[in-house]
């Protein structure tokens, strides 16, 4: 088993930058990607960026590219969001979760995850 724990979240506004963070705990040897999704009212989670734990670029969806960073910590088996240039549109709950598989980008592919952080972007 593994454990994830999120912090980070908060009100901002549009242009204003926030981290998140994700701390693992537990069987973390089993882990070889870990990524972050997000869900906002209404909608179905989605794919926001992921990193391989052993290293290596970052994937990310569209939406953020550019604005967003995904960054790990082996040490602190901590794994990071970088978040720059808020949009309201970047409202949501923030996830974040961890796979033994390479199919970083499919929500199914994740059996752990954390509980979540609300970020919320005002205009």
């Amino acid at each position: 088993q593994v454990q994830l724990v999120e912090t980070g979240g908060g009100l901002v506004q549009t242009g204003d930058s926030l981290r998140l963070s994700c701390a693992a705990s537990g069987r973390t040897s089993s882990i070889n990607f870990m990524g972050w999704f997000r869900q906002a009212p209404g909608k179905e989670r989605e794919f926001v960026g992921a990193r391989g734990w052993g290293g290596g670029d970052a994937s990310y969806a569209d939406s953020v590219k550019g604005r967003f960073t995904v960054s790990t910590d082996n040490a602190k088996i901590t794994m990071y969001l970088q978040m720059n240039s808020l949009k309201p549109e970047d409202t949501a709950i923030y996830y974040c979760a961890a796979t033994s598989t390479a199919r970083f980008r499919q929500p199914s592919a994740y059996p752990y995850w954390g509980q979540g952080t609300q970020v919320t972007v005002s205009s």
